[in-house]
């Protein structure tokens, strides 16, 4: 019997537990869940469940002592402590989480223990990786010389739930979609040349992207491409570029917003809890008795009277006299409580996926410049059993049966960009609807 204990069993979480459920008879294993508020989705998969406040150290401890694998389904912060515990007592870790620099600091000790802690293992960080590198070193592979690499990730509202002017919903943490961009430039490199995007730029500067029967995408520049170029092994790559997709006219119209100062979460806004939505909006535009808020914000933003943008702005009721029923507020997390309610993903509302890659390499035989892209498309089954819940626990939990079952023996700090990791896990998501679709076109003929 091998005992696996997970930290976590919020939204994110419900494919996870589904798929380590359904195996616990066949493979001997007990599951032991914990998180801070009761778990209907627990209790209905039969899993043993206490809640638990992980910043309590004997209880957090009692529970890891006992566990052959603890998987963190936790904000990213709280990670730090499971990690500790985990090495108080040897145990390995997997999460979907980005590698923090507290896990880079103990790998040492995390290899010298002969642990394993994977992180990345999740959609974005995650499939994006294992996708791309399958791609990668099959270019390399066959003596092909990569000249660029763009990756793009949304999470999105699907076509038969898209109701609203900005076609999209959260189907994730909505905080993060509010401050995505900040604390720091976009970074790239084009044609061998670093680039930056400031945030007041980044939403301006935008790519187009067709995927075939789902449309046309729209794409801005995630804060650091830089920081793959080591781990994809493309040092000798002139261009790499990662962005976030949205569907066209979604950014400009978000750009109002950062234009505006209303997506920062620098500051708090005085007298929040007296003030409306219409109030907070004017509270950033300049003084002038006779013009209507909304007028005063398309003349100081150029905003056009036949833009496609002031459906969306309206549509939000930013300029309602609603109350914003906040005591204590950033503008960021006015936003966040505006879009919250406006942007809810309803139970019958179903979200979706989206993946695109682009490989631009040389044919080592023919010198023909091909372009090779790699897309996936997900749709969700419901508000509860999401798109983004399927590709961010599936591949986590697959990662947990391979190491249960003893075919994940490597140590260290690790995150799934080579085959061994990457090529059981993309194979077994392909049972599960997670399959990506390639497609390859020759732009021309390179003069020897």
């Amino acid at each position: 019997m091998k005992n696996i204990l997970i930290f976590g069993a919020g939204r994110s979480s419900v494919f996870l537990l589904t798929y380590l459920a359904e195996r616990a008879s066949k493979y001997h294993w007990h599951i032991k869940v914990v998180d801070a508020e009761e778990s209907d989705l627990a209790k209905s998969l039969r899993l043993s469940f206490s809640i638990l406040n992980v910043r309590d150290d004997f209880a957090r401890e009692q529970e890891v002592s006992q566990a052959d694998l603890v998987i963190s389904m936790l904000p990213a912060r709280l990670h730090k402590l499971v990690m500790q515990s985990c090495l108080k007592f040897s145990k390995s870790l997997f999460t979907a989480s980005y590698e923090s620099k507290e896990a880079q600091q103990v790998e040492e000790e995390v290899r010298s223990k002969g642990l394993l802690f994977l992180n990345e293992c999740g959609l974005d960080p995650g499939l994006d990786h294992m996708s791309a590198m399958r791609v990668i070193n099959q270019i390399k592979q066959e003596g092909h010389r990569l000249e660029a690499f763009e990756s793009f990730t949304g999470g999105l509202v699907a076509p038969e739930s898209d109701d609203n002017p900005w076609h999209y919903k959260f189907s994730w943490n909505p905080r993060n979609v509010v401050l995505a961009g900040q604390g720091g430039p976009a970074k790239f490199i084009q044609k061998g040349k670093v680039k930056y995007i400031p945030y007041n730029r980044l939403f301006r500067r935008t790519e187009l992207i067709k995927i075939n029967e789902y449309g046309w995408f729209e794409g801005y520049a995630n804060r650091d491409s830089m920081s793959y170029i080591d781990k994809y092994g493309l040092q000798e790559v002139p261009t790499v570029f990662r962005g976030t997709l949205r569907r066209p006219g979604f950014c400009k119209a978000w750009n109002v917003f950062v234009q505006l100062g209303a997506t920062s979460d620098e500051h708090y806004i005085d007298n929040v809890e007296d003030m409306t939505y219409r109030e907070f909006i004017n509270s950033f535009l300049y003084y002038h008795p006779a013009d209507t808020i909304d007028l005063k914000l398309y003349h100081s933003m150029q905003i056009p009277m036949d833009s496609e943008i002031i459906p969306k702005l309206e549509w939000l009721g930013i300029f309602e006299k609603k109350k914003i029923g906040l005591k204590r507020a950033t503008p960021a997390q006015v936003m966040e409580k505006l879009l919250s309610e406006k942007w809810q993903l309803m139970p019958d509302d179903k979200d979706m996926i989206v993946m695109w890659h682009k490989f631009e390499y040389l044919n080592r035989d023919t010198k023909e410049k091909v372009e090779k892209n790699s897309s996936l498309v997900v749709v969700g089954e419901s508000g509860r059993r999401t798109a983004m819940a399927k590709t961010v626990g599936l591949p986590l939990a697959v990662a947990a049966k391979l190491f249960l079952t003893d075919r994940l023996k490597q140590s260290g700090v690790l995150i799934p960009t080579q085959p061994y990791i990457y090529e059981p896990i993309l194979n077994e998501l392909e049972r599960f609807g997670i399959k990506f679709d390639e497609m390859e076109k020759t732009s021309c003929l390179i003069e020897k």
